[in-house]
């Protein structure tokens, strides 16, 4: 499973954006950012902002994600051949 926090701050000191910056366009306080960092999960209507802040598609990573844990399930639960 995506860590979505890590994802977005890795994106973050990838564009070289300081905190301090992403605090001000989320319109929040430094504190708020470094806890979204710490979150394996997030609100929807939070990553679409963030999404827009960091001109990057953050639901791509984790449709990608999600349908990878659905062929690895589906991988699994595949019938054995009966002879």
């Amino acid at each position: 499973m995506i860590h979505i926090g890590q994802e977005i701050k890795d994106e973050l000191e990838r564009q070289e954006r300081t905190v301090a910056w992403f605090a001000k366009h989320l319109c929040c306080d430094r504190r708020n950012v470094y806890n979204i960092f710490q979150k394996q999960g997030i609100d929807s209507g939070l990553l679409v902002r963030i999404s827009n802040i960091l001109n990057k598609d953050f639901f791509k990573l984790l449709s990608a994600d999600f349908l990878s844990s659905q062929s690895n399930d589906s991988e699994d639960s595949v019938p054995e051949n009966e002879n």
